[in-house]
């Protein structure tokens, strides 16, 4: 059904568990910040608005508030390199050091060795998150033409659900970027661009298995998330009421912020520990197929700047890669 075990990525989180309570404490730290944030906007809002009536009152603190909200949410866009950096790609490169039978160290010696093995294969964090954006969008293609062979397949009424289709797909593979990531961290490669360029062929020619796997994934973690979510709308509830001039929306905002943290800090773990071991068990022992990377070059302009980019960095072009990392063109 599925090339996974659950009971190897529970380990594997068990194995990681400093590396998963720095992911709570950051994740809960920005749901704080942003709940902290739009209550102090709201509340300067409510004050500014005590020297008009009412409604003026009541909309002063409804901007004050999302004020709040939107400066926080400008904040941690700026610092998106960052938790790419030094969350997510360390907390997959101890997972993948595990599955390769490795020893990590214990508590906060893990996180640091983490960052020394993201450090090793990528530099600084503006190369990395250069990568993933080349690799989201070569995914896409991948997905694109994964959809392309759906479409011709004679399935009477097939063109109704496949926006339904496209739409789950969208979903499905919103992890996979981390997971091709991974090929880097396993292989020791010295140039990221060329190991990520490899990974996205193997996804790319197994690409089948891995949806059927990143399917399967997105249903159970996108359900915990719902539950998650109807969980926190009481405790968000009594947060708004503890805010001047409540408003319904915030619980239900503030419910979502808390399941995002709750989805971004423990659910996404189990499910990229469960995604790298499909990725390692449909990939294995196999070599990239010169057809699969044809097809990425006429599908995918950032495939090609991926080639392009290995190449400048296999010779010597390091230094130039900080630069043109952040602007890569469209797929």
């Amino acid at each position: 059904m599925w090339d996974f075990s659950m009971g190897t990525a529970l380990t594997l989180m068990r194995k990681t568990m400093p590396f998963l309570l720095f992911r709570i404490a950051v994740y809960f730290g920005i749901a704080v910040a942003y709940v902290l944030a739009t209550g102090t906007g709201a509340g300067i809002g409510y004050g500014v608005g005590g020297f008009g009536d009412n409604d003026f009152q009541a909309s002063t603190t409804m901007w004050g508030g999302i004020a709040g909200f939107g400066i926080t949410a400008g904040i941690l866009y700026l610092m998106r390199e960052y938790l790419l950096y030094i969350v997510k790609a360390g907390h997959i490169a101890v997972m993948v050091e595990l599955l390769d039978g490795r020893e990590l160290p214990d508590g906060q010696g893990q996180i640091a060795y983490a960052r020394s093995i993201v450090t090793d294969r990528f530099g600084e964090a503006s190369v990395l998150f250069g990568i993933d954006q080349l690799i989201k969008g070569v995914v896409s293609a991948i997905t694109g033409l994964v959809q392309g062979l759906l479409m011709i397949l004679p399935i009477p009424g097939l063109d109704k659900v496949m926006s339904l289709v496209r739409a789950y797909l969208k979903l499905a593979v919103g992890l996979v970027d981390e997971v091709i990531l991974a090929h880097s961290f396993r292989t020791r490669s010295e140039n990221p661009y060329a190991s990520a360029k490899q990974a996205l062929v193997l996804y790319g020619q197994n690409a089948k298995p891995m949806l059927k796997n990143a399917a399967w994934l997105t249903l159970f973690t996108w359900g915990i998330s719902i539950l998650v979510f109807l969980m926190m709308l009481a405790p968000a509830a009594a947060v708004v009421y503890l805010m001047p001039g409540a408003w319904s929306a915030g619980g239900v905002v503030f419910a979502l912020l808390f399941a995002w943290a709750v989805k971004v800090s423990v659910i996404e773990p189990f499910a990229i520990a469960c995604l790298l071991q499909a990725f390692f068990a449909v990939t294995d022992g196999q070599a990239p197929n010169p057809e699969w990377e044809a097809k990425l070059e006429s599908a995918s302009t950032k495939f090609k700047t991926l080639g392009e980019k290995a190449v400048n960095w296999a010779s010597g072009g390091r230094s130039t890669q900080t630069a043109t990392d952040g602007g890569a063109g469209a797929s």
